[in-house]
């Protein structure tokens, strides 16, 4: 599936004169709000749609990267930790993408904590992000950092408010 649109003419605030930075965007969404498989699915082809849009050197299995960015999957969660974790909705996570020296990357961690706290919010566990070595380029290697998930529960008069809970995550990962 591919799609080729011309570029609207310019109108109130936009101006086609602008459109120069991005490779390329999809979105794919439910507008029932409906978390399904299916929307990843569709997300994943998109970025297969795009893959001429993606930068790529010598090493074809390195690129200037790409994602997609969905809904908080709680019962994968769930089931990928080893701790517990209170209702959806009462719990962040923190995407951290660490240096691999382990002296480095501890200390980053423990700032981490120390900011769940100072913030008063919960500290729930950690997770490591499983990586597939075989998939990254050698390039993309050099770099790469450990990918780890901080889980953060809301802490006591934050767990009503969502918008002020995930400010406080905000703050917490700055």
């Amino acid at each position: 599936m591919s799609f080729h649109l011309r570029r609207p003419e310019a109108a109130g605030l936009y101006d086609p004169r602008y459109e120069h930075d991005a490779c390329g965007v999809a979105l794919v969404a439910r507008l029932d709000n409906d978390p399904r498989h299916e929307v990843v699915d569709h997300a994943l082809t998109a970025l297969e749609n795009l893959e001429h849009r993606g930068a790529a050197g010598a090493d074809p299995l390195t690129g200037d990267g790409a994602g997609i960015l969905v809904q908080m999957p709680d019962a994968f969660l769930r089931h990928a930790v080893d701790f517990e974790l209170p209702p959806a909705g009462q719990y962040g996570v923190l995407q951290c993408f660490l240096p691999r020296e382990a002296s480095r990357r501890a200390k980053l961690e423990a700032l981490l904590e120390l900011n769940t706290r100072v913030e008063g919010q919960r500290l729930l566990g950690w997770r490591d992000v499983p990586v597939d070595p075989a998939h990254v380029g050698s390039t993309a290697d050099q770099s790469r950092p450990v990918m780890r998930q901080l889980f953060v529960g809301a802490g006591p008069g934050f767990e009503a408010d969502q918008d002020r809970f995930e400010r406080k995550l905000y703050v917490i990962r700055r």
